[in-house]
């Protein structure tokens, strides 16, 4: 990846540039089928949950060493997330009976996050919503991921997203190296 400071998929209020995927692991299970698993536009009463699940699973990458430490407080990212425009972005959520346990973050072009909650990884619940991303932006999209984000990267890499450039993170909040991945389309 090569780095972007004025990515546009960082809107000028959000307190960091999203990594995508804070899912360590998503290997379908023998409990859980995508099947099971309803994806849905979010609503506004919604997002409050949503940053319950970033916070979440940002948390447990962070302690897998998959993400670097966060540079926000939680009232801080529970504040951005509730800021949200739905007119100008799409956020799409995972319900698994009945809660929600997954979410996208997603512009015309860009993918800003994909989150599962750390009780639901590996049911394949982000492999679901990468699917549904897909469908949605036939065309292609870019995201960003940690370097230090293996699984993640391994997760994209699986997908049939592919590497374009690498930064050494100075344009991103937390300063870590990071790496712009693309969907070429359908």
């Amino acid at each position: 990846m090569t780095t972007s400071s004025t990515s546009p998929a960082i809107p000028p209020t959000s307190p960091r540039r999203s990594r995508s995927s804070a899912t360590p692991t998503d290997v379908p299970s023998s409990h859980t089928s995508r099947s099971d698993v309803l994806l849905v536009p979010a609503s506004v009463d919604e997002l409050p949950d949503v940053a319950e699940v970033y916070l979440e699973a940002r948390a447990a990458a962070e302690a897998l060493g998959a993400f670097p430490p966060g540079v926000h407080s939680p009232h801080e990212v529970r504040e951005w997330v509730r800021s949200w425009d739905l007119s100008t972005r799409e956020v799409w959520i995972a319900l698994l009976d009945d809660q929600l346990v997954g979410f996208v973050n997603l512009t015309t072009t860009w993918l800003d996050g994909l989150y599962v909650a750390p009780s639901a990884q590996g049911a394949g619940i982000g492999s679901a919503l990468l699917d549904l991303v897909k469908g949605l932006r036939p065309g292609g999209f870019g995201l960003w991921v940690f370097e230090c984000n293996t699984p993640a990267r391994e997760f994209y890499a699986r997908h049939g997203l592919v590497e374009v450039a690498r930064t050494d993170g100075r344009d991103n909040e937390e300063r870590s190296p990071d790496i712009h991945l693309a969907w070429p389309g359908s």
